[in-house]
């Protein structure tokens, strides 16, 4: 008699390795669809950077601010650049404060990941949300 049934190995690493009598065919598949919703409920988050300068006024801050919070609603790191050109590299204590204002601002719903730290002309700060 024929089923039309494959003998498939299950567990290849098992000490026995443990096979079934199965459809081959069916198998994959179902392996594929199972594979397909664990990459469904991954979390998935993208970086996304907010650039400043040392001069940046009031205002323009806020709308960066805002900036800021949709994104870690949107459950999205957010970095955090602060660019100084030419002379404004003597400005580096201010780009701090800067930076720390606005970790202050959101740390309602962000958790500051990296500290603000100096690469090159710029000094960068890595926010999560919580």
């Amino acid at each position: 008699m024929e089923f039309g049934l494959d003998l498939v190995e299950v567990s290849p690493t098992a000490k026995p390795p443990v096979c079934k009598i199965m459809d081959y065919g069916r198998f994959k598949y179902e392996q594929t669809k199972k594979q397909h919703e664990a990459k469904k409920k991954q979390a998935t988050f993208q970086l996304k950077e907010i650039k400043v300068r040392p001069k940046t006024g009031e205002h323009d801050l806020q709308t960066k601010l805002g900036h800021i919070r949709k994104f870690l609603e949107r459950k999205d790191k957010v970095k955090v650049t602060v660019m100084f050109r030419g002379r404004e590299i003597a400005l580096s204590d201010k780009g701090r404060a800067l930076l720390e204002q606005i970790a202050t601002e959101v740390e309602q719903t962000a958790v500051v990941e990296q500290l603000p730290k100096f690469e090159g002309r710029t000094m960068i700060m890595i926010l999560a949300p919580k």
